[in-house]
């Protein structure tokens, strides 16, 4: 698969130029992901009729409750803050520009930028679709959200942006140790910032869970897009 794709993009490539072909990857793919979110939102208000796929939603809300301290609620406010609007964006802005100083490129501002909007497009897409309501306010805790709550938006935009800073990190760090090390800690900062949407009675399971499978989606489609134009441009270099 992986090479009829190689080849596939190199006649592309020779048609309309490596850049370009990166590019109509990226759309199509994104493409590919809105439409997943829009299925999955369909398919969940379809089957949540019977409340089969959301039997685990309202048992996981019980136990967070149940958990739920004082000082575990402001310490899992403080640390679901680094996802929302504000912080999150400031975060990413800071890391890529460490990563556009570290690889001396501008791939990571080009990643970067395409992750965050096909993130955003995904979740629009997602809530509009479908408009869900969020857990009940009683088992919330504040400050509380009004949006719709599927997907959840702090997860998905966890999950691309720290696998994004992740595998840019990979390309550049020279030890498999620290390249796990990365990997590790961008996976635990993504379900860490699911569970804590769960914890707080912001999102239901099911939110959480499509928003880690959509993020992934959109990374799948990122990741090979460079791929395949860092091995383009590698061999046109080659028979130059």
């Amino acid at each position: 698969m992986g090479r009829f794709l190689l080849r596939s993009a190199g006649r592309l490539a020779e048609w309309i130029g490596p850049r370009w072909t990166v590019l109509l990857i990226l759309a199509v793919g994104a493409t590919v992901v809105t439409m997943m979110t829009a299925a999955s939102a369909e398919i969940y208000d379809a089957v949540s009729e019977s409340d089969d796929i959301a039997s685990l939603d309202r048992p996981v809300l019980h136990a967070a409750v149940e958990m739920r301290t004082p000082w575990l609620n402001d310490a899992v406010t403080a640390f679901t803050n680094l996802g929302g609007k504000i912080i999150m964006p400031v975060l990413a802005a800071i890391a890529t520009g460490i990563l556009v100083y570290l690889r001396q490129s501008v791939a990571p501002l080009i990643l970067m930028v395409a992750a965050a909007a096909g993130s955003l497009l995904m979740t629009i897409v997602g809530k509009d679709a479908i408009g869900r309501m969020r857990p009940p306010l009683e088992a919330a805790v504040p400050p509380f959200s009004t949006s719709p709550s599927f997907p959840s938006g702090h997860t998905l935009n966890a999950t691309v942006i720290a696998g994004v800073v992740a595998y840019i990190l990979v390309l550049h760090l020279r030890t498999n140790r620290s390249r796990i090390l990365a990997i590790v800690l961008a996976g635990l900062f993504a379900v860490a910032m699911g569970l804590s949407r769960v914890y707080l009675g912001h999102h239901w399971l099911t939110d959480v869970a499509v928003a880690w499978t959509l993020g992934l989606a959109w990374l799948a489609v990122l990741i090979t897009a460079h791929r395949l134009l860092f091995t383009l441009k590698k061999r046109r270099k080659h028979r130059a």
